[in-house]
């Protein structure tokens, strides 16, 4: 009787323990489902797939979303600018056939200049950085601090070099990108692109670098935009040497202007292969 009763004891305290266990189990894992009411494993791996697909094809749209965006401004920007470029060219000729001389010239299209350089800034061009950043700073370096800050010097000769090759090479590279988004490239335009630059490129650089060495007498004389010691910044800046090493400064950058030009033409025309290092 002894023996039964200490059985019956152990037999409770296990089974009260093995049900303690169970839902301890069943607390942290969930309800025990039927084997009937289980998914097949093969329907969870279909629908896994099934979500990779619809996440990938909205990726995609959003991608093409966002690129068909990009081309649309950028379609829009350059037939902008190739229409104000042609508008520039067309007051500037009109100028010289009522006027029937250059003086005066550049003072009548300045504010029009001045826009356009904003939209140098502005603009989205696929293009080498180096390249872009380049002719964008030269640009506004002869318009704004050059040209604009010195009147004596808006008639020379040298400005209108510079303003005829700028807007000529305006109009063909903004023309190009247009016609080569709309996928409708007249072959006269490509071969305008990429053979022009060799004759323009370097008279505009004669231009601009003419204009500089005409403003150094007065830039001299006056001492504009230069800071002389003593002064409460302590601070010293010469004007007239910074001119001098912005003219030194195209010895080693319109070369690989030039030459990018170059390369980019071999591959437009020729069909080679340039591999870029700054692209």
């Amino acid at each position: 009787m002894h023996i039964t009763a200490t059985t019956c004891a152990v037999l409770c305290f296990i089974s009260l323990t093995g049900q303690h266990q169970q839902a301890h189990t069943c607390s942290r894992t969930g309800p025990l489902s039927a084997p009937f009411l289980t998914s097949p494993p093969w329907r969870t791996m279909a629908s896994g797939e099934e979500d990779g697909t619809v996440d990938e094809k909205e990726n995609n749209n959003k991608k093409k979303t966002k690129s068909a965006l990009a081309t649309a401004w950028l379609t829009f920007y350059n037939i902008a600018m190739t229409a104000g470029w042609l508008v520039l060219a067309m007051a500037m000729v009109r100028f010289y056939i009522q006027k029937g001389s250059h003086k005066g010239l550049y003072r009548s299209i300045a504010r029009t200049l001045n826009n356009y350089c904003i939209d140098f800034i502005l603009g989205i061009v696929r293009t080498s950085v180096i390249v872009t950043g380049v002719q964008v700073c030269s640009r506004i370096f002869m318009v704004w601090f050059i040209t604009n800050s010195i009147r004596q010097i808006q008639n020379e000769e040298s400005v209108i070099l510079f303003l005829v090759v700028w807007t000529v090479t305006e109009i063909t590279r903004y023309s190009y990108y247009t016609f080569k988004l709309l996928h409708h490239l007249p072959y006269f335009i490509k071969w305008a692109r990429y053979n022009l630059f060799i004759v323009l490129y370097p008279l505009g650089v004669i231009g601009e670098l003419l204009t500089i060495y005409a403003a150094l007498p007065f830039v001299r004389r006056t001492g504009m935009y230069s800071m002389r010691l003593p002064n409460k910044y302590n601070v010293s800046f010469d004007y007239y040497y910074c001119l001098i090493i912005v003219m030194l400064s195209y010895i080693p950058l319109f070369p690989q202007l030039y030459f990018h030009m170059l390369r980019q033409r071999r591959r437009v025309l020729h069909g080679e292969i340039i591999v870029e290092k700054d692209d």
